[in-house]
């Protein structure tokens, strides 16, 4: 379980195929505390520490993970977001976000606002997805990348939101640009709520 917070941001250092997994080798301020088994998110992504050294560690992503997300697209010395499991006796000071990415966004726009930066991703969206919840509401939660958000403009493809300097610089949202891909993990409470709807009478 996350919170959405991103602690820092992991270098690639390697990309290793194998079948179709994919090893992905990074370093990261925190490497030297973790440990193996370790639940990490990447880009949002819960992914397994299965090694480590003083400086750098390797997850493995399988297919699914590979398909559903971006991390397929990485490179070596792309920056990663990276957030640690959340402590049970810690302050939940994004929202609830488990590491299970829905789907991916693409960044359509990005503008400078006198004081912040406003992006806008679209999605495709089917009414299937709609009614399990996979859609975003206005003031609503939503991870992209792994960073809890709050939408600002909800549409029914699309949604804005707006990036606080501080998180634009310590993040890899200082990387997206009009037409990066993101990953996005809608709100769990409302994935359980609409799920509810079927089992009306």
């Amino acid at each position: 379980m996350f919170s959405g917070i991103v602690e820092a941001t992991a270098k690639v250092l390697a990309l290793d195929k194998d079948g179709s997994n994919l090893h992905i080798t990074m370093s990261c301020p925190f490497a030297n505390e973790l440990g193996v088994d370790q639940s990490i998110a990447h880009n949002g992504v819960c992914l397994t520490v299965t090694s480590h050294t003083n400086d750098s560690y390797t997850v493995t992503a399988i297919k699914e993970t590979l398909d559903r997300s971006n991390l397929g697209l990485l490179k070596v010395g792309d920056e990663v977001n990276v957030e640690r499991c959340m402590v049970m006796n810690g302050r939940l000071d994004g929202h609830i976000v488990q590491g299970h990415v829905d789907t991916t966004a693409e960044c359509v726009s990005k503008t400078w606002a006198d004081g912040s930066w406003v992006f806008t991703f679209a999605y495709n969206v089917t009414k299937e997805m709609a009614l399990k919840g996979y859609v975003t509401v206005e003031k609503g939660s939503v991870s992209v990348n792994g960073t809890s958000l709050t939408v600002c403009d909800s549409q029914k493809d699309r949604f804005t939101v707006c990036i606080i300097p501080y998180t634009y610089d310590h993040t890899n949202f200082h990387c997206i640009e009009v037409g990066t891909k993101v990953n996005l993990e809608f709100d769990i409470i409302g994935k359980y709520l609409s799920r509810m709807q079927d089992f009306k009478d």
